[in-house]
């Protein structure tokens, strides 16, 4: 062991100080995003009309409270907090990736229409295949029965929006904005299809679906939230793994073939992982608009494009800004909630103009 820490303290005696200055503010910029999202996840589970404090909500974290603060802390705050993290990250994380795969600035799951197929085939399991039911409140609106089958059928749904799209990008005549375009056809595609499960269902299944498409973080329970978490982690472990060949993918296809790297299997399973994690959150979350696209290039603003840096600091990012989009729309009105898709809406559709406008101006 000794030779091996001798070996790390000269490599790294022998590396550039400028380099290592470079290396260190990317490092701190992104714990200082972790901490302020323990700051803000602290915040959001206090913020309510129960009237805990930020010290009794410690205590109850470190097991040291009140019967009753337990119950509102760890049965209603604590999993919607966590979800709302897990869920931006992994939307943050699927869309860093495909818009370096796709080489598209503009490219999410949201804008690609992969959400809404992942939406559509989510909504056929929970009306159709008996893997929901609906209920009596508001909060309970869809209660998920299975959400194995939930998730496969908006992975296929979001797998058929992938596959039109790894089409268009695989045409070398085929401009970022027209990608953006034909998801944006897909999306419509996929809406229209969703309209005519509503027009053929009952009611009280109609209200439920509507409700759910609005996207909610406060729906997912502590199973829901143990499937998405496992699902982003073993994501995020194989895209760090590649995080070297998403590096050469900046340089251009020709430029990643010629340092070894297989583009079509970088980009197929890149593509196909993030579909999933993407179809993972909507089928139990709803449609969650625009994260995939602010917080990677919120990110890159702040760190540049190097994926060993980028990719933990978007998933931070976005586990961030849908935090405190949430937040937002639990306090800005208290008591009445305001959907978390339509508050990200609002956040994203500003900066989705601007990358559009931006681009037909090269």
């Amino acid at each position: 062991m000794k030779w091996v820490k001798n070996l790390m303290k000269s490599r790294k005696e022998s590396l550039p100080a400028g380099y290592r200055e470079y290396t260190q503010r990317k490092v701190a910029v992104i714990i200082l995003l972790v901490v302020l999202s323990c700051f803000l996840a602290v915040y959001a589970i206090n913020a309510g009309s129960a009237g805990l404090s930020s010290r009794e909500v410690l205590l109850t974290l470190l097991g040291k409270g009140e019967e009753r603060w337990r119950m509102i802390v760890w049965n209603i705050r604590l999993p919607r907090v966590l979800a709302a993290l897990v869920a931006g990250m992994a939307l943050s994380l699927a869309g860093c990736v495909m818009q370096n795969i796709l080489r598209n600035p503009l490219a999410s799951s949201f804008t690609l229409g992969i959400s809404q197929g992942a939406a559509f085939g989510a909504a056929l399991a929970i009306l159709l295949l008996g893997a929901g039911s609906t209920g009596s409140t508001a909060a309970d609106a869809v209660i998920i029965n299975s959400p194995y089958l939930v998730s496969f059928s908006a992975f296929l749904g979001a797998m058929a929006s992938m596959t039109v799209v790894l089409a268009l990008a695989a045409r070398r005549d085929v401009s970022p904005e027209a990608m953006v375009l034909g998801g944006v056809a897909l999306g419509s595609l996929f809406s229209a299809a969703t309209v005519i499960l509503q027009y053929f269902a009952q009611d009280v299944q109609v209200a439920a679906m509507v409700f759910w498409t609005f996207g909610d973080v406060g729906r997912a329970s502590w199973r829901e939230l143990t499937l998405m978490a496992v699902t982003t982690g073993v994501a995020f472990l194989y895209f760090f793994f590649n995080r070297w060949n998403y590096n050469a993918l900046d340089g251009g296809e020709e430029t990643a073939r010629g340092l070894g790297v297989e583009v079509e299997k970088v980009r197929l399973f890149g593509m196909l992982l993030a579909s999933f994690i993407s179809a993972v959150v909507v089928s139990f979350l709803g449609i969650i608009g625009f994260i995939g696209l602010v917080g990677p290039h919120i990110s890159r603003r702040l760190i540049g494009s190097d994926h060993r840096f980028l990719l933990p600091s978007a998933a931070v990012m976005g586990g961030f800004l849908l935090l405190a989009a949430d937040t937002f729309g639990r306090t800005v009105m208290a008591p009445v909630v305001l959907p978390v898709g339509a508050v990200t809406s609002f956040m994203g559709a500003p900066l989705f103009l601007y990358l559009l406008l931006r681009g037909y101006r090269r």
